[in-house]
């Protein structure tokens, strides 16, 4: 059971419209599949920006602990020396006691805007990090947003139309030169 070239022909058009139907299927599927990508990789980037500022709530927590644990420390120091220096009879008002002693307040000040700024910093560096998250969110969104399934399958459809629109006119002219009867030659004898 052999086929002619019509049936053939008729099958390629056939395979061809299945084809750019189903690019067009893919294409949609395709764009759907990305949008939700996108919209997925936002809202991690959005869980992300929440860390980050848990991050640095932490570390301005933690600075605040440090500064409290050097007061308490730097007090029981300044503590300490008074008590050596009025057990050995020195007057804590005057000379080198009050020297000491605002050497002690001094060094504790010191220390405390270091615990304070290094505190800052890195709470800044998560915060930075939180604001780079956000913004990744953001594109992620509008990358998102700029993507319509339709729009694909409509393109892929129509960049496949043009390849079926040929071969229906290669079709449609072979047929019309196949059907149509040859002339006959009259011949005399």
């Amino acid at each position: 059971m052999g086929f002619n070239s019509t049936q053939l022909a008729q099958a390629s058009l056939v395979t061809q419209i299945g084809g750019a139907a189903t690019s067009a299927v893919g294409s949609y599927y395709g764009a759907k599949s990305q949008v939700s990508s996108m919209q997925f990789q936002a809202g991690m980037a959005d869980i992300n920006t929440r860390i980050a500022e848990l991050g640095a709530q932490q570390e301005l927590y933690k600075g605040q602990q440090q500064t409290g644990t050097l007061t308490m420390k730097a007090g029981q120091i300044k503590s300490s020396q008074r008590a050596a220096m009025a057990a050995n009879g020195i007057d804590l008002g005057e000379g080198n006691a009050a020297e000491v002693q605002a050497s002690t307040d001094i060094m504790k000040e010191v220390d405390k805007n270091t615990i304070e700024a290094n505190a800052v910093r890195s709470a800044w560096g998560y915060r930075t990090q939180g604001v780079n998250y956000q913004n990744d969110a953001l594109v992620k969104r509008a990358g998102a947003d700029s993507i319509s399934p339709f729009a694909s399958a409509a393109t892929s459809l129509l960049g496949s139309a043009s390849g079926v629109a040929g071969s229906w006119y290669n079709y449609s002219r072979n047929r019309d030169s196949i059907q149509a009867p040859a002339p006959v030659e009259s011949r005399s004898w």
